[in-house]
């Protein structure tokens, strides 16, 4: 089925846009995707569209809307990006984040998260946070600030071993921290699993998405 753009509300009155993919067949679940630094790109549709596809409504918030509503930033411009990032504070978007969740919610079942890059971090908070069934990152980064609360839910992680945004003392911070945690290390870089980067590691993106789909058929179900 085709995606659609629809508008979301978040607890303080923001209205933001959020790319919605409905179910294919039977819906499994509800599955949040978090955005990398370069805002609700089409490459992040297609994974929505993976997803779908097994069966979960899925909700692309477009977390850029409160500084600058429909922002796009083309992956050789990540500076951009991460300036827009840093504009924002933790709290606002956790607040959108929450209002994605709220909307999947209401048709019933479990809801889960999925994150890539910031969005990688931003899913380990949202297991902190929000009330759902699990949460997936890959290559999640700023981790080092989301460690001072405890998990909420299972929390399963993808890193390349050549990713210096997650050096590996971080990655051993992390697992001090949040010794449960389900990780998986991969022979690449920062964004393997993103087809649309020269980074691109396709053999290792497929496993990764294969445990992940395996991980929220268990949390979902």
């Amino acid at each position: 089925m085709t995606a659609r753009m629809d508008r979301l509300t978040a607890a303080d009155g923001h209205e933001f846009d959020c790319c919605i993919h409905p179910a294919g067949g039977t819906r499994r679940a509800g599955l949040v995707i978090l955005q990398e630094i370069f805002g609700l790109t089409d490459q992040l549709v297609g994974v929505g569209a993976r997803y779908a596809a097994q069966g979960y409504e899925v909700a692309i918030p477009a977390l850029f809307d409160r500084r600058a509503r429909g922002a796009v930033i083309p992956f050789t411009e990540a500076a951009r990006g991460r300036a827009l990032m840093q504009a924002l504070t933790e709290e606002e978007t956790m607040r959108d984040i929450a209002a994605a969740v709220a909307r999947l919610a209401q048709a019933g079942g479990k809801v889960a998260v999925m994150g890539f890059c910031w969005g990688g971090g931003l899913a380990l908070r949202a297991a902190q946070l929000c009330d759902i069934a699990g949460a997936v990152s890959f290559y999640g980064t700023r981790l080092d600030q989301y460690l001072k609360d405890d998990l909420r839910a299972p929390v399963q992680m993808h890193f390349g071993i050549h990713d210096e945004h997650v050096p590996e003392e971080m990655r051993a911070a992390l697992l001090r921290r949040f010794p449960d945690i389900e990780v998986y290390l991969y022979d690449a870089g920062h964004a393997f699993a993103n087809e649309a980067r020269p980074s691109h590691v396709a053999e290792a993106a497929e496993l990764a998405h294969a445990r992940a789909a395996r991980f929220l058929e268990r949390v979902t179900a």
